[in-house]
């Protein structure tokens, strides 16, 4: 491993993401082209782990509300009594093949999970949605939990983080 390829930040222009290959086209042009916009909109913000400038991996974060009934009862229960309550999407999670099988996506998942938690804007879970089984079975892994009507949507309460 590289020394400070575990430090996570948030995206800079100076930063380079020209190299960038998850094997997801879709993600790989998104970091390229399209997440400056998106944090220019105050859409999402991004962070990246890096190898020296080189972006080996990243996530996205926004806002998000999640419907009360789409949790399960014994976590809605414990909950205001609001259509919806507020939480963090993780929208993007991506590692650079190079990269791969080296614990980068559960690092950056982490430093997600800590840093919605640690926010100072109060929020109920961390939201994701999977892509596909492979995905959901990471989540699943680390202890999120399924959402309603969705077998690929999950969440993880943020108390259950701090």
């Amino acid at each position: 491993m590289t020394a400070g390829l575990r430090s996570v930040t948030a995206l800079g222009a100076h930063h380079d993401r020209s190299r960038f290959g998850c094997g997801s086209e879709v993600l790989d042009r998104y970091l390229r082209e399209q997440v400056t916009q998106d944090i220019r909109r105050r859409v999402a913000a991004c962070f990246v782990m890096l190898d020296g400038n080189v972006v080996a991996g990243y996530y996205t974060l926004s806002a998000v509300s999640v419907a009360l009934a789409d949790l399960p009862h014994d976590v809605a229960r414990r909950l205001p009594r609001y259509p919806a309550v507020p939480a963090v999407r993780m929208g993007r999670l991506a590692v650079d093949l190079q990269y791969r099988g080296e614990g980068y996506g559960a690092a950056l998942l982490v430093n997600a999970l800590q840093r919605a938690a640690g926010s100072e804007i109060p929020a109920v879970a961390l939201a994701v949605d999977a892509k596909d089984d492979q995905v959901a079975a990471f989540y699943r892994h680390f202890g999120f939990m399924q959402l309603a009507n969705d077998p690929l949507a999950f969440f993880l309460p943020l108390a259950t983080v701090k």
